[in-house]
């Protein structure tokens, strides 16, 4: 298969560790493949989150670890005056207006610690989807209404067409966040149909967002979204087999740096969490483990 453009999509919150590295050459090993373009595309609308620091190291892991790109923000500065997601709040705005238009959503004032106490899952059912609270009330976010949502079709790298059942994790998601900043499920969808990204490569955690986000993009009439192709590997564990986080600040590239790690070295540590027997030193030993 022949794709167009894929891309790379990291979000500055962080230093960027082991399990966003793998993403990334996952992705540039689909793009070789197929032929795509790669855009460095950084979601930055976390605000509180957000640091310079964090915009630069996703810059100086690129380089170290020769991961290039063809489109996108080649410094920081650059990112911040050409190509932070806050230049193009009008196309979200708009979206947000259209789904508000349809009736498509309901306001929540509920506290994570209120939704933790309603279901210790941690997952939002809904609590507010009839009480009526006005869309306009401060400390509010915006949901969408997903009660009536039936199978999703998507379009996957490795298995063609399936269908999917949107979970409970990604059921009635934030589309607009208690800050009045459009949240992530929709800046997504946009932000990809703006560069004309038409292979998405993701973590196997974020298949409930794609999920969500077809949903959403049904309901915005986003067809050329649905269109794309999707793949969801595997995820790169950690110590006791857990997921890696940025919260763990000795799986970060920059870390590894520090304590004189090379190339080599790293795709070394990828390979181990592989469980290769071989010697994984390069892009092109690493590839020989991916199922792709």
């Amino acid at each position: 298969m022949d794709f167009k453009l894929t891309r790379l999509a990291p979000t500055p919150s962080g230093f960027l560790h082991l399990g966003n590295l793998y993403s990334f050459l996952v992705t540039k090993a689909l793009a070789e493949k197929s032929g795509a373009k790669v855009l460095l595309r950084i979601d930055d609308l976390d605000r509180d989150r957000y640091r310079p620091e964090y915009v630069q190291d996703i810059f100086d892991t690129l380089d170290f670890m020769e991961i290039g790109y063809d489109q996108g923000p080649k410094s920081l500065l650059d990112f911040e005056q050409e190509w932070s997601q806050m230049h193009r709040i009008g196309e979200y705005s708009q979206a947000l207006d259209t789904i508000k238009e349809k009736k498509l959503l309901f306001a929540c004032d509920c506290s994570r610690k209120k939704i933790q106490q309603m279901n210790p899952s941690g997952y939002y059912l809904g609590h507010c989807q009839t009480r009526n609270i006005p869309l306009e009330r401060n400390d509010t976010c915006w949901r969408m209404d997903t009660f009536a949502c039936e199978f999703i079709q998507v379009n996957t790298y490795t298995e063609g067409k399936k269908a999917y059942v949107l979970p409970e994790e990604s059921a009635f998601f934030m589309v607009r966040k208690k800050d009045k900043l459009p949240a992530y499920q929709l800046t997504s969808i946009i932000d990809d149909i703006y560069y004309g990204v038409d292979l998405i490569v993701r973590g196997q955690d974020l298949l409930g967002s794609t999920l969500a986000q077809h949903f959403l993009a049904n309901e915005l009439g986003l067809h050329s979204f649905q269109g794309g192709t999707f793949h969801h590997h595997p995820l790169l564990k950690g110590e006791k087999n857990k997921k890696l986080s940025k919260s763990e600040g000795a799986t970060s590239i920059q870390f590894l740096r520090k304590e004189g790690k090379k190339v080599a070295d790293i795709y070394g540590i990828l390979g181990k969490m592989l469980g290769s027997s071989e010697d994984v030193k390069d892009f092109e030993s690493f590839k020989k483990h991916l199922d792709l």
